[in-house]
């Protein structure tokens, strides 16, 4: 699982972490039960902070995408990949819509979004 940290980037290198994860549990190069590096591990070859490792793998196990069990590791949680419930579309909805809005300021058609969404150009 290949990640880039932009130490020049305004995201936070937690969000980034954690954005880059979601990616590869997105695109299938991991996949539920797979391990995850130990915070001390990803934080050496990331050479960033464990803590800021930690902070990444606590924001993703409150979205219920790895499981942080003690003593044994992260794993990509067993129901990484699942359907949305309705409470879940409307919070991903509620974070999409200044974006479709801004897209919309910009004259992109709904096409030109869906190949956004899905990695065309």
């Amino acid at each position: 699982m290949y990640i880039e940290i932009d130490e020049t980037s305004s995201t936070p290198v937690y969000l980034q972490l954690a954005n880059q994860i979601i990616h590869h549990i997105a695109v299938g190069n991991v996949v539920p039960y797979d391990p995850l590096p130990s915070g001390r591990a990803f934080a050496k070859s990331l050479q960033i902070n464990m803590h800021t490792v930690n902070k990444a793998y606590h924001y993703l196990e409150e979205k219920q995408l790895i499981l942080v069990q003690p003593k044994s590791g992260a794993i990509i949680h067993p129901d990484a990949l699942k359907v949305a419930t309705d409470g879940e579309k409307e919070y991903l909805l509620n974070r999409l819509k200044p974006i479709i809005d801004e897209a919309k300021c910009k004259q992109l058609s709904v096409t030109d979004l869906l190949k956004l969404i899905e990695g065309e150009d």
